[in-house]
């Protein structure tokens, strides 16, 4: 399939502008430069064209953009598909999953946000090619880093918020308040 790198500038550049997103709507790969809004084009052309599912895998190192690059493409397909200003699925697919972020992100040599989840995000598509709705599925890349980080590097984020947390009174509610009276070794 087509293999598009993409490298991440880490600030916004005026490339994924609405107007970008309409000069690559309609257009045939390799009309135009590379960009994740070619691959969009091109999978929901061949969506519309042969009516058969179509996939865009988005992989890298830690911090590489793979969620921006994601965004980008829901972007595209909502703006494209007519669902743009009706349902905002890129925010909502997004946001569907703010547990599993809070719980599952970690600090790492290359990244202070590092997300060590994977996910498989499935957009749905009506007869007009307008998407009707979404989901995410989620599952844990590193469960080692559970147990174990690398010098330099933090284990989730969580641990640390619900150690900074534990003399507030609503941490009692939680009913954890047994195990942050250990100490710090006995973790």
């Amino acid at each position: 399939g087509i293999v598009l790198v993409a490298i991440n500038p880490y600030e916004q550049l005026p490339i994924y502008e609405q107007d970008v997103i309409y000069a690559y709507s309609g257009q045939n790969m390799g009309d135009m430069d590379p960009h994740i809004f070619a691959v969009a084009e091109e999978a929901y052309k061949q969506m519309a064209r042969d009516e058969k599912n179509q996939s865009i895998i988005v992989s890298g190192e830690s911090g590489a953009g793979k969620t921006v690059s994601a965004k980008y493409a829901m972007r595209f397909f909502a703006t494209v598909g007519g669902s743009a200003s009706e349902t905002n699925i890129e925010a909502k697919v997004l946001a569907s999953s703010p547990i599993m972020e809070a719980i599952g992100n970690a600090k790492t040599t290359r990244n202070d946000n590092s997300s060590r989840f994977g996910k498989y995000i499935q957009i749905g598509f009506d007869k007009r090619y307008h998407i009707i709705g979404a989901n995410m599925r989620t599952y844990l890349l590193e469960k080692s880093r559970v147990v174990f980080q690398a010098e330099d590097e933090r284990n989730y984020h969580i641990f640390y918020q619900l150690c900074a947390s534990a003399s507030l009174p609503e941490f009692k509610d939680l009913g954890l308040s047994k195990y942050f009276d250990l100490p710090t070794s006995q973790w």
